[in-house]
């Protein structure tokens, strides 16, 4: 599904960015995917998904990462996630996606708020408080013929409150990972966070492909 909503919640940490402090404030920070072209010192070259070409400057603390595939049992107690999730008719909340962050974005956008025009979605960033497994389901004809597990459920608290979301099988999971200039590679396909100043676009924040782990799509 689409991960725009989350992606809006990591603006939080580069708002107060230097680079983003130096600029007229008049431009919003934009969000590029695309394919690398070159990386020449500090200029990135990217040919975008609708076929235009554009340059960026590399903020002196620019931001790589990378997404790595997880599952539920790579969840511990005390991890700090993002949740985006749809409550359903029966008025329990159900993740559409799940995002492990790394230590240094612990804290990232703190709290549950609204995604979109759909009032039941929402998404919630917050520290994993336990991870427990949801009763198993049996599936039978005369006789029982399988019983699976069905996903789990996490437990999540943040300031000023509590959530527990039902992480169904096949729900997506990834983790950020560190990433470093190695992976802006000619033909990488790269998602960035860029501010604009009177000189043109400075990437502040760039999530890259890494062993075939595409970054996320807007």
């Amino acid at each position: 599904m689409q991960l725009k909503s989350f992606l809006a919640t990591t603006l939080v940490l580069f708002l107060a960015c230097p680079a983003w402090a130096q600029t007229s404030q008049k431009t919003p920070p934009k969000w590029f995917r695309g394919t690398v072209k070159k990386l020449n010192g500090q200029a990135l070259s990217v040919m975008l998904e609708d076929g235009r070409d554009v340059s960026f400057t590399l903020a002196p603390k620019l931001k790589i990462v990378a997404n790595v595939r997880r599952t539920l049992a790579d969840i511990r107690p005390g991890d700090f996630v993002g949740s985006a999730g749809i409550k359903e008719a029966n008025g329990k909340l159900y993740a559409q996606e799940v995002h492990i962050f790394p230590e240094d974005m612990r804290g990232t956008a703190e709290g549950q708020r609204p995604m979109g025009p759909n009032p039941e979605r929402n998404m919630t960033n917050a520290s994993v408080s336990a991870v427990a497994s949801r009763p198993a389901r049996s599936m039978t004809n005369a006789t029982v013929t399988a019983v699976t597990q069905q996903g789990g459920i996490l437990k999540l608290k943040y300031k000023g409150g509590e959530a527990e979301t039902i992480v169904r099988p096949g729900t997506p999971i990834v983790a950020f990972v560190p990433g470093d200039r190695s992976l802006l590679k000619t033909g990488a396909t790269v998602l960035i966070l860029a501010i604009k100043n009177e000189q043109g676009w400075t990437a502040v924040f760039v999530n890259a492909e890494k062993d075939g782990v595409m970054p996320l799509r807007l």
